[in-house]
């Protein structure tokens, strides 16, 4: 497969509105792929979660969202063979806080924390290995598993 240009891969995205997770194309790009060993690039190549990320100061570019490791439940002695990042926005247009996600805060129930709630559009990525040497498609199958994570886990702080 081609490494140049814009390549997509299928992600989950957890809309903050009404709207009920959905599979969305995330573009990647090989161009600017930032140097260092940081798990979304190791791939070579550049996630723009940023286009389902409402609100979000797009001209920032992956300056504007963060980015969180999925690697196993808990209770899990081993770690995912295809680990999942969740993207999360950070920086938004008019430097109000986004809002908090809904679907998240009734995943979550008895356990949401407004304080560590996540907050935006959240987008799943899905990698092929543990090294997250290559992006690979996530389907709705693969929601149970990342709703579980998403159900114990508040957002990074």
């Amino acid at each position: 497969m081609a490494h140049s240009g814009m390549t997509t891969f299928d992600a989950i995205v957890f809309p903050a509105d009404d709207r009920p997770p959905h599979v969305v194309p995330l573009m990647t790009s090989a161009h600017g792929v930032p140097s260092g060993q940081a798990e979304p690039y190791r791939c070579g190549r550049v996630p723009h979660p940023e286009v389902y990320m409402d609100y979000i100061a797009d001209q920032l570019g992956s300056q504007a969202w963060r980015y969180h490791l999925i690697e196993a439940l808990d209770g899990m002695l081993k770690k995912f063979p295809t680990p999942y990042i969740v993207f999360y926005p950070v920086v938004s247009r008019d430097g109000m806080p986004f809002p908090v996600n809904k679907c998240i805060r009734e995943i979550q129930s008895d356990r949401f924390d407004e304080a560590r709630a996540w907050r935006g559009n959240l987008v799943v990525a899905k990698y092929k290995d543990v090294n997250y040497s290559g992006m690979m498609d996530a389907s709705m199958a693969d929601f149970p598993i990342i709703k579980n994570y998403l159900s114990t886990h508040l957002a990074p702080s």
